[in-house]
């Protein structure tokens, strides 16, 4: 899948997308089904939905915010893809009001966890929401990435806050109400019954480089890619990225 958005966005994303890549192309050759069904809870205006409807698979995104979902419409018109873009607005707690139970190959679950009430049970609706074969791809931010972004920063303090704090907070000024630890993120996707096949650490080092070397350097953007891939699936790295993201698989198999 060749990464749609722009480039210093890209180098936030592109694990998740190189990830998103191999879990479609196998829901895809398990179901015989070029046109997946693809459930993005919190997907706000589009970063994922989009670019997963120019490959032609349908998407609904479900997101509490009138204005995101107002300029997922828009940037879907933009890019030729309103026929397979759907939103609707509504939250993970109250999925099945707006989003059909059972119905989805595909479910991403991205900045969502951070900010429920019970994370378990936000694994546990979006879980119930795939079909058999299911894949869940969720991503959330990583407790490390935060404590090492704020001693970087100075605020020795605040980093020895976030890393004794339950949810992993520096402060009451934290505008993130919680974070994870790989091991708590892949907890919560066995829990709620699927397999975890993959984890990976996200934006391990691309919010600690400095922008003008990224953007001025020949080839440095490039370069940070690859790193940030060879880097992604090492355990030792989940622990100071700055998200963390699990890919879930369900059992059983579905060539409806």
């Amino acid at each position: 899948m060749s990464d749609p958005m722009r480039p210093r966005a890209a180098l936030r994303t592109a694990v998740v997308w190189d990830v998103l890549q191999d879990a479609l192309e196998r829901r895809v050759e398990a179901t015989g089904r070029q046109a997946l069904d693809v459930l993005d809870t919190g997907g706000g205006s589009g970063n994922f939905a989009v670019p997963l409807a120019r490959l032609g698979h349908r998407v609904t995104v479900v997101d509490p915010s009138p204005n995101a979902l107002f300029a997922l419409e828009r940037r879907a018109a933009e890019e030729g893809v309103a026929d397979r873009v759907r939103g609707v607005q509504g939250d993970a707690r109250g999925l099945f009001d707006v989003a059909e139970r059972g119905g989805y190959d595909v479910v991403l679950c991205h900045g969502v966890l951070e900010y429920v009430d019970d994370p378990a049970e936000g694994v546990r609706n979006t879980v119930a929401a795939l079909r058999t074969g299911g894949v869940l791809s969720v991503l959330a931010a990583g407790l490390g990435g935060a404590v090492l972004a704020r001693a970087l920063a100075g605020h020795f303090t605040e980093a020895r806050q976030a890393l004794g704090d339950p949810n992993g907070r520096w402060g009451d000024g934290d505008p993130v109400p919680r974070r994870f630890t790989a091991d708590q993120l892949t907890a919560l996707v066995r829990g709620a019954g699927l397999e975890a096949v993959a984890v990976h650490g996200v934006r391990v080092f691309s919010d600690l480089v400095p922008g003008v070397l990224v953007d001025t350097e020949p080839g440095a953007m490039e370069a940070l890619l690859k790193l940030e891939a060879a880097a992604a699936e090492l355990a030792a790295f989940h622990s100071v990225a700055t998200q963390l993201h699990v890919l879930g698989e369900a059992g059983g198999t579905d060539g409806a």
